[in-house]
């Protein structure tokens, strides 16, 4: 598929996903955010995708989020609240989407992640950063809530609860050894070593069972939404066992 704001690749079995609006920091305007619903409704129907690294274009950052032009001219229209919750609505359902994907996703945060931008990089199952990369949840700096697009659900379970609610509450940066040292990102790379590092990361993924990939996303995904532990130990032995069978067909012959 041809996109206006969005560039893809696949390099063998690993999709590169990078944010393509460089000249304003990657920030996401309507279509950007329908074309990012697409691409991830379409990789749940692609098998031959196994792991999928998103980056930003240019040097100017990963994603300032929201497309704050856009939002002024829709102020200016005097856009209804209505309108306005089902726009919000649509936004924040590309974050459930990214969590859907059966793909592990790796975020190449190559730059300044704010806002909706920051959540691009939450719904990750993985975080790294180059070292000028840093991190806001700019909502509250505008005026607006500082819990949104997911940041509420998915901060505190990565930097815990007290300095998630400073973020939401300042608006406050994080630089990328404040973001690791907390746990927000896994690893810091020189800039120009981030997309090699992003790549052989997903490389090492990529050489595992697409089976053991989906499936153990899938429990990590369940245990983040809260599951008992005796339901996680469950899902946790069915996988196992639905693996063991792929892995020895003759587990499933009839004796």
């Amino acid at each position: 598929m041809n996109y206006q704001t969005l560039l893809y690749e696949t390099r063998g079995d690993i999709g590169i996903l990078t944010y393509n609006r460089p000249e304003c920091a990657n920030a996401m305007n309507s279509t950007m955010v329908e074309e990012l619903i697409q691409f991830w409704e379409a990789r749940k129907a692609d098998p031959k995708t196994r792991v999928i690294v998103t980056t930003g274009a240019g040097d100017k950052g990963f994603s300032s989020g929201a497309d704050l032009r856009e939002a002024g001219q829709q102020q200016q229209e005097q856009i209804s609240i209505d309108a306005f919750f089902f726009n919000q609505s649509r936004f924040a359902s590309l974050y459930r989407l990214m969590r859907e994907a059966p793909q592990p996703i790796i975020a190449a945060v190559n730059g300044p992640a704010l806002g909706g931008g920051l959540s691009l990089a939450l719904a990750a199952d993985i975080r790294l950063a180059c070292e000028r990369a840093w991190f806001c949840a700019q909502y509250i700096n505008i005026g607006l809530g500082g819990a949104d697009m997911g940041s509420s659900y998915f901060l505190w379970r990565l930097v815990g609860w007290g300095k998630a609610i400073e973020m939401g509450l300042t608006g406050c940066r994080v630089g990328a050894e404040e973001a690791y040292r907390i746990g927000l990102i896994n690893h810091v790379y020189p800039a120009d070593a981030l997309m090699d590092k992003a790549l052989e990361m997903a490389e090492v993924m990529a050489s595992k069972s697409p089976s053991a990939l989906y499936l153990t996303k899938e429990a990590f995904n369940s245990a983040l939404n809260g599951i008992s532990m005796e339901d996680a130990i469950k899902m946790e032995n069915r996988n196992q066992a639905l693996l063991m069978g792929t892995l020895n067909p003759k587990v499933n012959k009839p004796k």
